[in-house]
């Protein structure tokens, strides 16, 4: 619906912020993804797009619970790789 906006929280920081605003990153068939498209079914969670926010998140293991998935440091260089790139 045109007008509606969408507030989602960063699992990083708490802050409320447009989904527009944020980075999804998706749990999709044990394949852990950004998606930018918001088209990729799985578990979610949403981060604003700064490296503090991912950090904050792996910190204190609510990236890899969220998701159900460890993140091994070699995939959380790869997200931060896309984010930065991206």
């Amino acid at each position: 619906m045109p007008g509606v906006s969408s507030l989602k929280q960063c699992l990083g920081c708490g802050d409320r912020r447009e989904e527009i605003e944020l980075v999804r990153v998706v749990n999709n068939r044990g394949e852990i993804k950004i998606d930018p498209g918001g088209r990729l079914s799985g578990r979610d969670v949403y981060l604003c797009p700064q490296v503090n926010c991912f950090q904050a998140a792996r910190e204190t293991s609510q990236l890899s619970s969220e998701l159900h998935m460890k993140i091994t440091d070699e995939l959380f260089n790869q997200l931060l790789e896309e984010i930065n790139h991206g």
